[in-house]
């Protein structure tokens, strides 16, 4: 037996050291190869003003899964720009020493707040790297205001208005429109602040609603107001009375401090152009006429100084390069996008408006597999797991947390939150060994709710017969023909308390926080992450790049400032069944993962946060 260990080993260190040995042979050949397109590029005299990148859309954080042969051929529309895409293009920036900067061009960003803060974070890197930051936007809305503040130089088309006009949330309460047509909802609600089914159930808003409601808004928006006054070096309270007045044209923008510039985009090309000084001669007397005047303005307006403006696939082959040490081990990243649910992963063509009827699904049977193989993978350094999510099935976060958990006790696994985890999306966070958000990520909800609909009176004024035959005393439990009976009411209830039990089990694990301290915080109470953290339910703040700079170190990584370190997106091209390996803490947790206390969550309690709900 310890023959046959001591073999296993050798020949796992040799498989180690001769893969270590072609890493180093590989960075060789790539540092030679970095140097020779250099060398060509200063030959060839690439140098350049500006590169022109225009961003639009959602912005996902994370690139699509690669296309296959079939949908390559097929007309299909270019994959979205992503965040992934977007830092890679603005490190290539940042590192070039024959660019000046950046010109960004917005054309309708549609990202959400704490993606926007991402992509603020990143052109303050590239500012911070000695290069100039422009952004050119003819939408000054609040999102795209809050991006570009953070601008160099903010330039925008003579008929852009400024309209930042705020944050704005309603809510629009159906029960008694339900009850004039039948429908009865019955709600088990344990967490005052879970208020994902109040619009069914309530006529107005609840005192605890609208206390959440106040101080979400309350932080987002002074957030918002203060990073853009900051990007533009105003108080914070000019920019929310200038809020106050929008809209604004153009120029009054101009004349509040809140723009740079105002011009066409086919004029950025001689806006942005370096000006040389004039030379100071001797004034001389010169007479001319008027057609020479408009001769000598015409040539000097064709010898306007021009800046070099070039789209990046053009100006990319001519960016220099830095070359780095490239790390064999890498970092995995699994996202975790969507309504959590059992079963598998979908991404719909057509994104309904119906919260976890519509929209990605982030299936539980997908994601388990990926984390068993991500298990299994010798240099995979760590993981980070990105989490955009409302939660969904408590059961399904459940199974998910457990392999996080499980792959957490072999290597580091980073949370890195999006702009929403919250419910079941905090719950598979919650065992990560470091959990980092953006300040506007929305966050928490730690409760459970559970409702259900009942449609007798519905077929009644309908006059539809509805007949059932069970077997069973309880076969019926779930059937919305009608109410429930107060035992099983007394039995729902039961399962929601014990569901809430389990939720703050693994919060008081996971974050090392005291079970019995943790109902201020939780009870279904949704923050923002800059209020997650002051309440210890994150441990920083960052974008992608600030969480693989965080896992690095978890892991005893190079310094990825210095050092390559491949960042590898884990896809499931299909859902196998992975048998788990076992760990040392199998034993303390068997209990809390029994089969009986699964089954007693199937389809029932939900970790769901508030702003969506279950059919």
């Amino acid at each position: 037996m310890s023959d046959s260990t001591g073999s296993n080993d050798f020949f796992t260190t040799l498989g180690g050291e001769l893969k270590q040995v072609w890493q180093d042979l590989r960075n060789e050949g790539r540092q030679t190869a970095v140097s020779l397109r250099n060398g060509l590029r200063l030959l060839r005299r690439a140098e350049l003003d500006y590169v022109v990148m225009a961003i639009g859309g959602a912005m996902p954080e994370r690139a699509e899964p690669p296309r296959s042969f079939i949908e390559r051929q097929l007309p299909l529309p270019d994959p979205a720009l992503s965040l992934e895409e977007f830092n890679e293009r603005l490190t290539r920036l940042a590192e070039a020493d024959n660019i000046r900067g950046l010109v960004l061009v917005c054309q309708g960003v549609s990202a959400g707040f704490a993606t926007m803060q991402n992509i603020r974070r990143s052109l303050e890197r590239l500012k911070a790297a000695g290069k100039t930051v422009v952004v050119y936007t003819p939408y000054l809305d609040l999102r795209h205001y809050f991006l570009a503040s953070v601008a160099d130089r903010l330039i925008i088309p003579p008929s852009t208005q400024f309209d930042a006009y705020g944050l704005h949330s309603e809510i629009t309460y159906l029960k008694n429109g339900l009850n004039r047509i039948g429908v009865g909802v019955e709600v088990v609600q344990i967490s005052p602040y879970k208020a994902s089914a109040n619009p069914f159930v309530n006529e107005a808003m609840t005192p605890e609603e609208k206390e959440q409601f106040d101080w979400l808004l309350d932080d987002l928006y002074d957030q918002l107001t203060q990073a853009m006054a900051d990007g533009r070096s105003l108080p914070q309270t000019t920019v929310q009375e200038l809020m106050n007045q929008v809209p604004l044209t153009a120029e009054a923008a101009l004349a509040a401090g809140l723009v740079d510039d105002i011009a066409y985009q086919d004029e950025l090309a001689y806006l942005l152009a370096e000006v040389p000084e004039p030379i100071s001669e001797p004034a001389e007397a010169e007479e001319s006429t008027e057609a020479e005047e408009g001769t000598e303005a015409d040539s000097a307006a064709d010898e306007r100084p021009k800046a070099v403006l070039l789209d990046w696939p053009k100006a990319e082959r001519r960016l220099t390069e830095v070359a780095r040490q490239r790390s064999r081990k890498f970092i995995g990243v699994i996202s975790i996008e969507g309504a959590i649910n059992m079963g598998s992963s979908q991404n719909p063509p057509i994104d309904l408006p119906i919260p976890l009827i519509g929209g990605q699904i982030a299936g539980e049977q997908t994601l388990v597999y990926l984390l068993r193989q991500a298990e299994q993978l010798d240099d995979m350094a760590g993981l980070i797991l990105y989490v955009d999510s409302p939660g969904g099935s408590a059961l399904a976060s459940d199974l998910i947390g457990r392999e996080i958990q499980r792959l957490n006790q072999k290597k580091p696994v980073l949370a890195y939150m999006g702009n929403t985890a919250a419910s079941g999306g905090y719950y598979v966070s919650a065992y990560a060994r470091h959990i980092m958000s953006q300040p506007l990520t929305v966050t928490g909800s730690i409760g459970v709710v559970g409702f259900r609909l009942h449609t007798q009176g519905l077929y009644e004024k309908l006059g539809v017969n509805r007949v059932a035959l069970n077997r069973g005393e309880h076969a019926g439990f779930f059937s919305d023909m009608r109410p429930l009976t107060p035992d099983e009411r007394t039995t729902w209830e039961n399962l929601i308390v014990h569901a809430y039990g389990q939720f703050k089990a693994v919060v008081a694990e996971g974050r090392q926080l005291p079970y019995d301290e943790l109902d201020p915080i939780c009870l279904g109470r949704v923050w923002t992450g800059r209020q997650a953290l002051e309440r210890q339910l994150v441990d920083s703040h960052g974008d992608f790049i600030d969480a693989v700079h965080k896992l690095a170190e978890l892991a005893e990584l190079p310094d990825p400032t210095s050092h390559d370190i491949p960042v590898v997106n884990l896809y499931a091209k299909h859902t196998r069944h992975v048998t788990p390996q076992p760990f040392e803490m199998a034993e303390q947790i068997a209990s809390w993962l029994s089969p009986e206390r699964l089954a007693a969550f199937n389809q029932k309690p939900l970790f769901l946060s508030p702003y969506f709900i279950k059919l």
